[in-house]
């Protein structure tokens, strides 16, 4: 007798070993629609045991055998059972009092009907299943050639050898009806057995196959679901999902079981939802619903034409249309009136704002360059003057640096005389230059770039600094020497 790993059987010896298909067993898929015995180690409060046992066969379909014999099983216990034309082999499921359950849930009346078992699978009855079960993949590609060249409008999902080899049972779906009596021949006539076709649903065909769904599980139908219940749009809207076909379909392509599973909840909850039909009425404009949390109780609106959405609780929306139909309108959605005092201080608010804009406006604005007065002007054509004689370059004014501190104009009998090796001086050239002009406070300039003739546009040069030609050659700054003798003559 072998066992299985994930059923928990365990062989002649202690040890339990599985089938080693890797998620693919042999037996029909392990943890595939089973059902956990809750009653098995516990004694019932009856002398006599249930005797019908329920066996599992290929895609998790189950039926109900009598265990005449009274054989001793353990779940997962592979069985020869009686079938019409033949005998067949399952895996125990489940027994006991539970099974009785099952039966009154399926509406599986118990009398003559129900057939017997007649023993645990030997080794050579396995070798005879092993070898049936071999048969199944190659006469799945075959058959759907034939459906091909008869070109007939139906999709075969699996085939199901009997053990014996005489029955082969081909699972098909197909949206009308077909006309496969000419197919039945042929597949007869190939195969040497007797053909069975049987029509089963979408849901079923997925149930077969298996697959893995959105939610990342293996499918329901392939696992644990075993009874199909129809499954409407109107689950969909009472749950707000979006009405999309490609997000509520399932691999079967019908709509997914699982929007039956918290429809009930959902229905619950949405007793404490208002029903909003029409727009809720404020001062501010007409506010329309756009989402509801059901759970959290909260809903969003929105005011015409605006982008912003407003969360609002399930009983300020009762209140609201209780106000709209005694035909008042609250400010707001969440306040019926505004104090005067609120609105006088926003008021102030906005009004500080503005003075603290325009502040920091006023105060980015550069200054305005000042126009000379009428002394300036007559300073400034009294230099063209001066700049006219040639010998008065060298007292042009420096512009690196601005006189903030003007010197009074020094006497020239103070001055030094010059050294003998210097050269004489032109007196006439100094005593034709005359008394040098008052000093006026220079007006503060910016960015203001020197001008290399300045005695062309007559700027004023009494407020600035003269000149320091000795500067270069180590006289110094030193004001009691006398000037560099003129060479020109």
């Amino acid at each position: 007798m072998s066992g299985c790993a994930s059923c928990g059987t365990a062989n002649s010896g202690s040890d339990v070993k599985g089938c080693n298909n890797n998620g693919t067993c042999g037996t029909g898929g392990c943890n595939k629609m089973n059902a956990f015995d809750w009653l098995a180690n516990m004694d019932m409060p009856i002398v006599d045991k249930f005797d019908i046992v329920e066996v599992k066969f290929k895609g998790g379909r189950k039926e109900y055998f009598r265990n005449v014999d009274n054989l001793s099983l353990t779940t997962g216990d592979p069985v020869v059972v009686d079938v019409p034309n033949g005998h067949h082999l399952g895996f125990v499921s489940l027994q006991g009092e539970l099974v009785r359950l099952q039966m009154q849930r399926k509406k599986v009346a118990n009398n003559d009907e129900i057939t017997r078992i007649y023993r645990v699978a030997t080794a050579k009855d396995l070798e005879k299943f092993y070898e049936a079960q071999a048969r199944e993949t190659p006469c799945l590609y075959r058959t759907r050639q034939i459906i091909e060249e008869l070109k007939l409008q139906m999709k075969l999902s699996d085939v199901e050898f009997q053990a014996d080899n005489s029955k082969a049972t081909f699972f098909y779906s197909a949206e009308d009806r077909v006309d496969f009596r000419e197919l039945i021949k042929l597949l007869a006539g190939e195969f040497k057995v007797r053909v069975e076709m049987r029509q089963i649903s979408l849901r079923q065909e997925a149930g077969r196959l298996g697959g893995i769904g959105v939610c990342g599980r293996e499918l329901c139908c392939s696992t644990w679901l075993s009874d199909f219940k129809s499954v409407g749009t109107s689950a969909a809207r009472y749950q707000n999902l979006s009405l999309n076909p490609s997000k509520l379909s399932g691999q079967c392509g019908r709509l997914k079981c699982c929007l039956n599973y918290e429809l009930d909840t959902y229905m619950d909850a949405l007793q404490d939802i208002p029903k909003v039909e029409a727009p809720l009425q404020t001062e501010q404009g007409n506010a329309y619903l756009q989402k509801t949390d059901i759970f959290r109780k909260i809903m969003w609106f929105s005011y015409g034409g605006d982008s912003n959405w407003h969360a609002i609780e399930t009983e300020r929306v009762k209140e609201i249309l209780v106000l709209n139909e005694k035909g008042k309108k609250p400010v707001t959605l969440l306040d019926d009136e505004l104090e005067i005092a609120d609105a006088n201080e926003r008021l102030n608010s906005d009004l500080e704002q503005i003075d603290k804009k325009y502040a920091k406006k006023k105060g980015n604005k550069k200054k305005k360059k000042r126009r000379p007065s009428d002394q300036e002007r007559s300073g400034n054509s009294a230099a063209k003057s001066t700049n006219e004689n040639p010998s008065a370059k060298r007292e042009e004014p420096s512009l690196k640096r601005e006189n903030t501190n003007p010197r009074p104009p020094r006497d020239s009998q103070q001055r030094r005389p010059p050294r003998e090796g210097n050269r004489p001086s032109n007196d006439s050239q100094t005593a034709n230059r005359g008394p040098r002009p008052e000093s006026t406070p220079r007006p503060e300039r910016r960015n203001v770039k020197p001008q290399e003739n300045l005695g062309t546009t007559g700027e004023s040069t009494e407020n600035r600094r003269p000149k320091n030609n000795n500067k270069r050659k180590g006289r110094g700054n030193n004001p009691n020497r006398g000037p560099k003798p003129d060479t020109s003559a």
